[in-house]
């Protein structure tokens, strides 16, 4: 079973929590400040700025210098607002634009110096589990509904009951990418509305069958453009406030075609800032109802800035999302528990020897816990190279609850827990993050190592010692030939990396 390593006390019900999220939209930077008190949220402050990371992407996926600076201003304008809330309640996630853009730590290094937090890179599946997240606790119905999100370059689509998604799934179609892809000359026409309907149908052809057998009573949508569709037919008496009919639409659609151009568009209950994106968002919108055959749909408060505060307060205790994909992943590679628990127990000893030298946190202990028990995960696929086969895995999975910077952590330290040192990968992994998983890889392999002939219980584990990044295992009490013999074979796979571990007998 995996579990929790150290988690975070909670505070008491009454006693309100600070907390915030930073979304970094493909369209919109959101931020979101609130108290968590009573399994509510109560917030404080609450801004968005269009920034249009998507628009800033050539045609090699990389995010002009221009972008680049008018994020930073709207993160620079967020960053008052976050004093007072402390780094294990404060989260920062990118999507869509961020995962397609080629240069995203450009972007990400500076932001992160700027603010002094990390950055998360969030996987489209993930992105759209938190957006139901968020939805769902802004709706006290019961029922299974289908959650509609458009956004700048991708569109989530979840169906779910109660807080439990069950399906989900993130197509790359915005209301930002669909602007540029078929309205980029500024003008409106009934032939560029259909081209860009045609292409959102193409997209959503994949999902139609599983979601209408899966179905619904209540389709639901959330965020920009959806908002301001309702807003729109809510002000003009075309629907009652927060429902968007397939007639509505159909008015709409017709509205927006007779002004021709995207710098005309003036129509009340629409933001300016929104009007250039919002043909697109609307052929989107037009094709989802098309595809799922929708008579009408009503917008809702929360997404995924909502679902990350959500998520933020599970984790790092029994209820962290994260756990739940780990033994998921663990049931259905079939993972060796014993062994895997075994190795975990030292992993864990040999941290607690080294974390004040090193200078390793609780975050740190947890990874490398959770490598421990998913070390052998590649042994479904194949005994060769399973290693490797288990990083691929970690990698390149939908894993509920985590960002790709954690999805490649673990994927990282599984891939180098044994045979010989991953220089090519560790390399490639950012600078700020090397000394820390080299660190955690090099307790692991041990772990593993000490734990080789799959015993019934974790051995002893013998004294660890560092000095800077020296390490020095005492093997006084081992007279294990074959240990030492492994122990040596690694001492020359670390040197090999520019490593050091002496063993002292």
């Amino acid at each position: 079973m995996i579990s929790p390593q150290d988690p975070a006390p909670q505070e008491a019900t009454n006693e309100p929590r600070r907390l915030a999220a930073i979304d970094l939209g493909s369209n919109s930077f959101h931020l979101l400040v609130a108290n968590y008190q009573d399994n509510r949220l109560q917030v404080v402050a609450h801004l968005g700025h269009k920034v249009q990371l998507a628009a800033g992407l050539d045609e090699d996926d990389l995010l002009d210098e221009a972008t680049i600076t008018r994020a930073l201003e709207c993160l620079a304008r967020f960053a008052p607002f976050l004093e007072g809330v402390t780094q294990d309640h404060l989260r920062i996630v990118g999507t869509n634009a961020l995962r397609d853009a080629a240069n995203s730590e450009a972007l990400i290094t500076r932001a992160e110096a700027n603010l002094g937090h990390r950055i998360e890179i969030i996987a489209g599946r993930e992105e759209a589990r938190l957006i139901y997240l968020g939805a769902a606790h802004a709706l006290a119905e019961e029922g299974r509904r289908l959650i509609i999100d458009i956004g700048g370059g991708s569109t989530e689509f979840i169906i779910g009951e109660h807080f439990e998604p069950l399906a989900l799934e993130s197509l790359k179609m915005g209301c930002v990418t669909f602007t540029q892809r078929f309205f980029a000359n500024g003008e409106i026409s009934e032939k560029h509305m259909r081209k860009a309907e045609l292409a959102a149908l193409s997209e959503l052809a994949s999902i139609r069958r599983p979601y209408r057998e899966l179905g619904w009573q209540d389709p639901v949508g959330s965020s920009g453009t959806i908002k301001a569709a309702a807003a729109v037919l809510a002000v003009n008496g075309t629907e009652q406030e927060g429902i968007i009919t397939r007639e509505g639409l159909a008015e709409l659609r017709r509205r927006l075609i007779k002004f021709k151009r995207l710098d005309d568009i003036r129509m009340e209950g629409l933001k300016p800032d929104r009007a250039h994106v919002f043909p697109a968002g609307m052929a989107i919108l037009n094709a989802i109802f098309e595809t799922f055959d929708l008579k009408q749909m009503r917008y809702s408060d929360g997404a995924l800035r909502e679902g990350v505060l959500y998520d933020l307060v599970g984790r790092n205790s029994p209820e962290d999302s994260r756990l739940k994909t780990l033994d998921n992943l663990s049931r259905s590679y079939q993972v060796d528990a014993r062994q895997a628990d075994n190795v975990a127990t030292t992993a864990q000893a040999l941290f607690d020897q080294v974390k004040n030298d090193w200078k390793l946190n609780n975050t740190q202990a947890r990874f490398l816990e959770w490598a421990a028990r998913l070390h052998e995960i590649g042994l479904a696929i194949s005994h060769s190279q399973f290693h490797r086969h288990g990083a691929y895995l970690l990698e390149h999975s939908d894993l509920p609850g985590f960002s790709r910077p954690e999805q490649s952590l673990l994927a990282f330290l599984v891939r180098a827990h044994r045979r010989k040192f991953p220089l090519k990968e560790w390399q490639a992994l950012p600078a700020s993050d090397r000394d820390t998983h080299a660190r955690l890889a090099r307790l692991l392999r041990l772990a593993v190592i000490l734990n080789h002939s799959r015993p019934e219980q974790p051995p002893e584990t013998p004294r660890l010692s560092v000095k800077s990044n020296k390490l020095t295992l005492d093997l006084s009490r081992d007279n294990s030939a074959l240990l030492r013999n492994d122990l040596e074979q690694e001492a020359n796979y670390l040197q090999a990396a520019s490593f050091n571990l002496q063993l002292k007998r």
